[in-house]
């Protein structure tokens, strides 16, 4: 079934729906009424009544208000000596008895000012094992309906047989989520609309700035990934109650919508049909979230869009990349404006303003992805490429052939360039992408892969790059390995970390970047200076900023070192010392060794020469970037040879491990990886090889009277 609206696919035929709302949203946090909520709620029932639907109404909130209610008598009845006494906790049934009366009382009293009538049906779990009930019930309900009046339902706590709040005395219902729910297919209603304290069902903790709002629930994708915080506060429920709830009245064929009870509207919102909280129904896995596919979708039309991409000559190819270039200039405005939206958002949330800044995108910097693009067109077609040719037999002619990966799945930072670079790098080398960037840059990223998408022609599919909406479907994603071929992380140790211990799918990419530069005892000390400060000032939170700076032990019995340190401080930068360093100097320990600062901050150690100083590059390093200062050539080629990493640089600053500084158009990514490309990522790390063999009616037939030549040919016929 192709992706649809489904809210509006199932509101058009609703006519009774069920509103359960919650403690929290009820009252307020000291207690009292949310009089102003619970006013909203009236008004939008009064509309729907209005308009001819059928509404039910379950209510909590009698037991927190009856508590605040006798708190408040015994303080005002109580002597001081007995306030120095300590508090028994209130009996929750008397707690219930009292609040109910004051909360239907004031219902009535709102229901009453907007010309619409209520009536109150009390409930316990034991009533619904008997089967006259059941009748009359919905005999009650019918005649209240015909007369428009709202039934207003609630668990009679005064009298349950429940012996505490918290504890269930049947499976009937445990709470008003589930006797909401146990009334819709009662009654069955067409609709049943949970209001809670927050948007809907989340990813994560609501307060997680990573967590994401599920739109639709899928419980075969999101049963696994979502975990519960502890019940509410103030009622009994909470968000497991009302999933739990929603579940199994979506399972019966009534749709469920949790959503905010806060929101003046959002009622009315789900009846319009408009996209607000999270959907429960019982087709959910059948859609994709709206207008969007599924996970296992996307990677299939990624492959299949791959491939035909890759049967197109190199001159479509790179006419697809110019016409993405023209494209992204001729919407440069909507980009902007997307992308300051973003940036405005990142700034009142907090954010720290290293992020801000990745995050920003200017007119100029459009301009200049738009030309990097070009300039990637133009390069040496690098699909296809023969790397080998051999004769295996006379007239047996083997090829080997440069080829795409296939998928890739690019999970990245904050960044929404990075989504242009590696758009582009992908279409370059023929494969198929899934890109997840940062939620910060939501928007960025959005109108960037629209506008990219756009200029890919219809007989390669826009589904060559997908854009996964949401950090949820990432697990999914990860179980693919018959579809995805990479995973390129860009981001955290944690998130690395994270990502190669959930997949079978190889992961590119670098965990850490501990960088070091080694100042040998013949530097030049002035040019030492200058690469110092850069590779640690010019971009602290860069992964190819350097974290260690290695001296040579004769340099600390003089003032050079000193000196490097001094210019350091100057730029604002913090110094810490290992064992050595910090002991002869008197300045702090370094937390670790191992420590990536992604800031102002530098180790500083002291070793006794290049061999010294390449062991510990070996041992507390991260096989990124290293660097030696020296003007000894035979030192030097001691260092780049000795030192195990993705690059290693002489008298050049660890900052110049770049794509685009290295000439390679763009980056996708820097990988420390020895399987299968090392440093920074362009098309050549997004290719692998394949064989192309030629014969004329060749068989094995057991090697019989076959000659090997096995010769080498020319690259070119």
């Amino acid at each position: 079934m192709e992706a649809v609206d489904s809210t509006r696919a199932f509101v058009k035929d609703v006519k009774r729906v069920i509103i359960k709302v919650g403690t929290a949203v009820v009252t307020r946090a000291d207690g009292r009424l949310a009089l102003g909520r619970l006013g909203a709620l009236c008004e939008q029932i009064q509309e729907l009544n209005s308009e001819g639907y059928e509404v039910i109404l379950v209510t909590s909130g009698a037991v927190g208000v009856g508590r605040q209610r006798l708190r408040y008598r015994r303080l005002i009845n109580s002597s001081f000596a007995d306030l120095q006494k300590p508090q028994m906790e209130l009996d929750w049934k008397a707690c219930a008895a009292v609040g109910q009366n004051g909360l239907m009382a004031l219902y009535d009293t709102l229901f009453s000012q907007l010309d619409v009538s209520s009536a109150q049906l009390l409930v316990t779990d034991n009533d619904f094992r008997d089967l006259d009930f059941r009748r009359q019930l919905n005999e009650t309900v019918k005649n209240l309906a015909s007369l428009k009046v709202i039934p207003i339902f609630n668990e009679n706590d005064a009298v349950s047989t429940r012996k505490a709040p918290y504890e269930d005395s049947s499976v009937t219902f445990r709470d008003n989520d589930s006797l909401s729910a146990l009334l819709a297919l009662e009654l069955k209603a067409d609709l049943l609309i949970l209001l809670s304290d927050v948007d809907g069902l989340y990813s994560g903790p609501p307060s997680d700035p990573n967590s994401e709002l599920i739109h639709t629930y899928v419980k075969e994708r999101h049963e696994r990934i979502i975990t519960f915080g502890d019940k509410s506060i103030v009622g009994r429920g909470g968000m497991t109650a009302k999933v739990k709830a929603a579940v199994y009245a979506a399972h019966a064929g009534i749709p469920v919508v949790i959503t905010s009870g806060f929101a003046a509207d959002n009622i009315l919102k789900v009846l319009d049909g408009k996209r607000v909280g999270t959907l429960f129904h019982q087709d959910a896995n059948k859609w994709g979230p709206l207008g969007e596919v599924g996970t296992r979708e996307m990677a299939v039309a990624a492959r299949e869009s791959s491939r035909r991409l890759q049967a197109m000559s190199s001159n479509e190819r790179s006419k697809i990349l110019m016409d993405i270039a023209d494209a992204l200039e001729a919407n440069e405005k909507q980009i902007i404006a997307e992308n300051e939206a973003d940036v405005a958002e990142a700034q009142q949330a907090g954010y720290e303003k290293s992020l801000v800044s990745r995050l920003a995108l200017k007119p100029v910097k459009v301009s200049s992805l738009a030309n990097a693009i070009r300039v990637l067109a133009n390069m040496e077609e690098p699909v296809g490429c023969v790397v080998k040719r051999t004769e295996l037999l006379e007239g047996h002619i083997l090829e080997k052939l440069s080829s795409p990966m296939g998928v890739l799945l690019i999970i990245f930072e904050s960044r929404p360039d990075a989504l242009v670079q590696i758009a582009s790098l992908a279409i370059r080398s023929g494969n198929g992408l899934l890109l997840k960037g940062g939620k910060e840059a939501r928007r960025s990223n959005t109108i960037l892969h629209k506008v990219i998408t756009s200029a890919i022609p219809k007989n390669v599919g826009e589904g060559l790059i997908g854009l996964v909406a949401s950090r949820g479907e990432i697990p999914e994603l990860l179980k693919l390995d018959d579809m995805i071929d990479l995973v390129i992380p860009r981001g955290s140790n944690k998130l690395v970390s994270q990502i190669k211990a959930s997949t079978k799918i190889p992961v590119l990419g670098h965990a850490d970047g501990i960088c070091h530069v080694y100042v040998d005892k013949s530097a030049n000390m002035d040019m030492a200076k200058r690469i110092v400060l850069d590779a640690k000032t010019d971009y602290p939170a860069a992964c190819n900023a350097t974290e260690t700076l290695i001296v040579h032990k004769e340099l600390a019995q003089t003032s050079a070192l000193n000196d490097l340190i001094m210019e350091l401080q100057v730029k604002g930068v913090a110094i810490v010392g290992g064992p050595r360093t910090s002991s002869l100097l008197n300045i702090p320990k370094a937390p670790s060794l191992h420590h990536e600062y992604s800031s102002l901050a530098c180790t500083v150690e002291i070793v006794d020469d290049v061999y010294a100083a390449i062991d510990h590059i070996h041992k507390h390093g991260s096989a990124h970037t290293d660097c030696i200062i020296t003007e000894d050539s035979e030192v030097a080629e001691v260092f780049l040879n000795g030192v195990d990493s993705a690059a290693v640089f002489h008298n050049a600053s660890t900052r110049f491990c770049d794509g685009f500084r290295f000439g390679l158009g763009a980056e996708v990514g820097v990988s420390t990886s020895r399987i299968h490309a090392r440093s920074p990522l362009g098309v050549e790390g997004l290719l692998t090889t394949r064989w192309i063999g030629r014969g004329s009616g060749h068989v094995v037939n057991g090697d019989k009277g076959l000659v090997y030549t096995h010769k080498d040919l020319a690259l070119q016929d």
